[in-house]
């Protein structure tokens, strides 16, 4: 299932993805050894924190996705949020949109914004 691409990149399913998104959004440093286990949902969450252009055109899929593992999306639509707040200073532009991307995708599948600034955070257990 998994090719070894150039360094960097990985191979599945005939599409290259960021070896560091992967790493991102799984939460899992060692992800060449965890590409079997990568949900289709978070394998389109890369495609999109990659190119930000996509967002538009894929909002029905999102929205209509059968998401295997909910809280680990979320979870993963977190790390995408934070990174993307530590590494501001490294390319704004990029940070922002992959930013815009985690956030518009967690308001659509779950209603509101865990790390929303001045409210209280949707992270705690209920």
């Amino acid at each position: 299932m998994e090719v070894e691409g150039t360094s960097g990149e990985i191979i599945i399913l005939e599409k290259k993805y960021s070896e560091r998104n992967l790493q991102l959004i799984t939460g899992k440093k060692d992800i060449r050894s965890h590409t079997v286990d990568i949900p289709e949902e978070m394998l389109l969450l890369s495609e999109v924190i990659e190119d930000p252009r996509k967002l538009p055109y894929l909002l029905e899929t999102f929205h209509t996705a059968q998401i295997k593992n909910e809280k680990a999306f979320h979870f993963a639509l977190l790390r995408v949020q934070v990174d993307s707040d530590i590494r501001m200073h490294e390319d704004i532009q990029r940070y922002q949109q992959r930013k815009y991307v985690a956030e518009t995708l967690e308001k659509l599948l779950y209603g509101e914004l865990m790390l929303s600034v001045g409210e209280n955070s949707g992270l705690e257990d209920d």
